[in-house]
């Protein structure tokens, strides 16, 4: 079949009804559509360059400490050195446990309370080199250390009282450490991951701890 004849008017009207080509975006819309930031004026972040340079160069004794740190500085020091002493405690509990663990479960409990001294040790030094950052003093003085530590300092009479004490200190210091950090906030961001990296391990210890307990087949 042959095709039909296309008469000019027709013609006409097809190109009428074509839609037209977008024309090019030019200027900022050519830059926003091309994902490019073009002339786009500087952030106000990068405005604050300058303030943030002049800043630092005053008060440079203060190290690590400047004009933006939020959190009460003081409060902040005082809470970590109570942190401080129970770690240590907890570190001394550990290890009396560990030299006096005897019995049928001694061998392969005695591994558990090194290990965890050794990291209750590890979170002292944190939490001592963050106090200093901070502008305080660790403290460390032996006469006060168990009247500041959250935990207590117990013997136990056997070596699962042992187990048992020292579950019961991780849990203490598991609570109070969500209290320090839950004061804390978003104040003090560096301080608060330390002591979420620290409550972590606590959990840990805990979780150990207590399935000790539950698979206890002697003394």
């Amino acid at each position: 079949m042959s095709a039909k004849p296309v008469s000019p008017r027709q013609t006409a009207s097809s190109k009428a009804a074509a839609p037209k080509a977008a024309a090019p975006a030019s200027g900022a819309s050519a830059g926003k559509a091309s994902g490019k930031s073009g002339t786009a004026r500087p952030s106000a972040f990068v405005a604050d360059i300058d303030a943030i340079r002049a800043r630092a160069r005053k008060h440079i004794e203060d190290g690590a400490i400047t004009a933006s740190y939020a959190a009460d500085r003081e409060a902040v020091i005082r809470l970590l050195n109570d942190a401080l002493a129970t770690e240590i405690v907890c570190v001394l509990r550990y290890k009396r446990h560990y030299f006096m663990a005897s019995g049928l479960m001694a061998d392969a409990i005695k591994s558990e309370f090194l290990e965890h001294a050794n990291e209750e040790q590890a979170h002292a030094d944190l939490i001592a080199e963050r106090i200093v950052q901070l502008g305080g003093e660790p403290d460390l003085n032996p006469d006060a250390l168990s009247r500041r530590a959250h935990a207590e300092y117990v013997e136990g009479s056997d070596l699962r009282d042992m187990v048992k004490e020292d579950l019961i200190a991780e849990r203490i210091a598991i609570d109070s450490y969500r209290a320090i950090i839950d004061f804390i906030g978003d104040k003090d961001t560096t301080t608060k991951r330390m002591m979420e990296h620290i409550l972590a391990q606590e959990e840990e210890h805990a979780d150990e701890l207590a399935d000790m307990l539950d698979g206890w087949t002697g003394r």
